[in-house]
């Protein structure tokens, strides 16, 4: 159905950004890398994203590598559920930085995010915290989730358990 997706996700070097249990480090993969990789990133909310990589089998096909990374979150006037968890854009950026090994990439790309996020303060929006942030500092507001998977995955943030 879709021939070009197809003939990217069957290059041997492609590379989809989604993390899972069979991922692989992406500065793993870009120290042992000599050619330069196609990357997929999937752009969307995390169930968007889960819904499109799990629903097209041809994303299965490129190696699946993932960020380890500590970085938080520039984004701030959008809830993240954990500190760590970045949007697209960042992503990319950091992703970027590692494959080329430039640094300057990462800043380049998300000024326009920090200013952005700069601009929308300063016009009346919150800095929103991290769900788990929230949850651990007692300032969760919403009410607690009847689903007990939910639930679950709301005490393992609190918990520092990764998810």
């Amino acid at each position: 159905r879709y021939p070009e997706l197809a003939a990217v996700c069957r290059n041997p070097n492609t590379l989809i950004l989604y993390p899972g249990a069979e991922a692989t480090n992406l500065e793993d993969v870009a120290m042992m890398s000599s050619c330069p990789p196609v990357m997929i990133i999937i752009d969307g909310t995390w169930s968007q994203a889960k819904d499109v990589f799990y629903k097209n089998s041809l994303f299965r096909l490129p190696k699946q590598v993932q960020l380890k990374t500590n970085i938080s979150s520039q984004y701030v006037i959008r809830t993240q559920p954990t500190n760590t968890c970045l949007s697209t854009l960042e992503c990319a950026a950091v992703a970027l930085t590692i494959m080329e090994k430039n640094k300057s990439i990462q800043e380049t790309i998300l000024r326009p995010l920090q200013a952005l996020c700069s601009f929308q303060l300063q016009h009346g929006a919150q800095i929103h915290h991290s769900k788990e942030h929230l949850l651990k500092n007692g300032l969760y507001d919403k009410p607690m989730p009847k689903n007990k998977r939910k639930l679950r995955r709301m005490e393992l943030l609190v918990n520092n358990v990764k998810i």
